[in-house]
């Protein structure tokens, strides 16, 4: 892979390229459905190739191919330079800002003991079909979708900024939903569990509670009562604290959104924007996420911080949008496959946690909401407002500081900006996950992110329901 990189790499740079990018990936992606019952589909699937990416004066190409022959390889090259000096994304030189790029060099792979495409196919079938099976002989339950997912992701990267690295991480983990029904109340509960390694997790997890988890709640949650809209004191989970963060704030912090003045961010750095005991970052290593040590430009990526004490102090950048800002390169270019042109993203966005017991922040909150994230729906957001509506998981009313009945059907609404700022207590807990059966789309690319935080406490959430 390596000595494919640096053929690419010289070639690219001997014809005319300022700089260039090059990646060699092989990615495999393995699947297991069983729909009632049935088994819907049985897959493997692969990508592999290599990418280059050119920079000539302020213009950017890109061109890819998976056959790695010196002809194919050749006529990569050609391709790329003749995007950028025909209908590439052209900026002007003088528009550029000058920025410090320190080169990564470094491999960096998740431990496995067991390579999951050496299991028997019959043995994880077997798994996921009686697991779905065995949800439809319960009482309440009405349909159930079981899934099984594995990715290996495996590239090298390398550049004439000075990087050279390589990444190998394998993803893993089984999926279920639940839809139970309830007189005319039908309900839908899904969750997921994603590890980071190899089939070794799978054996030594107990997935028959975790689905039977699933099921009980979505029957439970499908003879809950809806709550009555209004504003409520609400107590937020760290699964529903990533989801809004990500969707409603980390979006807004990224930089082709604010260059492009698509971010209510757009004009606030180095101002208050959040209460003082809120601290957001992106990072990508951290326990239970997805790991990204280096980004698809070969960037190391640590931890940035956007939001340190309350105050917006930074966003998250590739090379091209921290030039076209004058910004630091935060290692944040990732690309879905080598199919696709690195755009910017999140890695894994979460908030800091803070310094009260979970408790604590249910004490003195009369009449509120515990609002969960586990099986939340779908929602909208607007970056350029700051807006967000979202679809939240089964939840619980507060009644004089403690949890008590669970409620179904709640959707919250708002601003992020206002919310951030009527955060009053932060949990000290922390808890992030990822996801191998999704993750983030934009721009028609997905890539795998992670994202959680801490419980906290916000004084005032408007409620709906659906």
């Amino acid at each position: 892979m390596l000595e494919i990189a640096e053929k690419v790499l010289n070639m690219a740079l001997g014809k005319g390229a300022r700089d260039a990018v090059v990646r060699v990936q092989y990615k495999t992606y393995e699947s297991i459905v069983f729909d009632n019952g049935v088994m819907r589909s049985c897959s493997i699937s692969r990508v592999s190739g290599v990418s280059l990416t050119v920079y000539v004066g302020g213009v950017v190409g890109y061109s890819y191919t998976s056959v790695l022959d010196d002809r194919a390889l050749a006529r990569t090259v050609e391709e790329a330079l003749a995007i950028a000096r025909t209908v590439g994304e052209r900026v002007p030189e003088q528009e550029l800002k000058s920025i410090e790029l320190r080169s990564a060099r470094g491999v960096y792979r998740t431990d496995y003991k067991v390579d999951p495409l050496s299991v028997d196919l019959d043995t994880k079938t077997k798994l996921i079909g009686t697991l779905n099976s065995e949800s439809m002989k319960k009482e309440g339950i009405v349909s159930a979708f079981t899934r099984y997912g594995f990715e290996r992701d495996k590239k090298v990267v390398v550049s004439s900024f000075g990087s050279n690295v390589g990444v190998d991480v394998m993803a893993i983990g089984v999926a279920h939903t639940a839809v139970a029904r309830h007189g005319e109340v039908v309900e839908r509960v899904y969750d997921q569990k994603t590890f980071i390694g190899g089939y070794e997790y799978i054996d030594s997890f107990d997935w028959a509670s975790f689905v039977d988890d699933i099921n009980n709640l979505a029957i439970k949650t499908s003879q809950a009562p809806t709550i009555t809209p209004g504003t409520y004191e609400v107590v937020v989970d760290s699964e529903l604290v990533g989801l809004l963060l990500h969707e409603a704030f980390g979006h807004a912090s990224e930089g082709d959104i604010v260059y492009a003045e698509l971010s209510v961010l757009r004009d606030k750095m180095g101002r208050k924007i959040a209460s003082d005991i809120v601290t957001i970052v992106d990072e990508g290593l951290v326990q239970g996420g997805y790991p990204v040590p280096y980004d698809d430009e070969g960037v190391k990526k640590e931890r940035t911080y956007v939001v340190k004490d309350g105050v917006l102090v930074g966003f998250l950048h590739s090379i091209c949008t921290a030039r076209k800002l004058g910004q630091s390169v935060t290692g944040n270019a990732r690309a879905q496959d080598i199919t696709f042109n690195p755009i910017v993203r999140q890695t894994n966005f979460y908030m800091m946690p803070g310094d009260a017991e979970v408790e604590e922040l249910f004490e003195g909150i009369e009449y509120g909401l515990y609002l969960r994230g586990r099986g939340a729906g779908g929602g909208q957001v607007d970056t350029s407002m700051g807006t967000f509506t979202f679809g939240v998981g089964p939840s619980y009313v507060i009644r004089n500081g403690e949890a008590a009945e669970l409620v179904r059907g709640v959707i919250v609404s708002g601003n992020i900006l206002k919310t951030l700022m009527d955060v009053d207590m932060v949990g000290k807990d922390l808890s992030i996950s990822t996801s191998v059966f999704g993750g983030c789309g934009k721009d028609g690319q997905m890539v795998r992110v992670g994202g959680g935080g801490p419980h906290v406490r916000i004084k005032k959430v408007v409620v709906g329901t659906r």
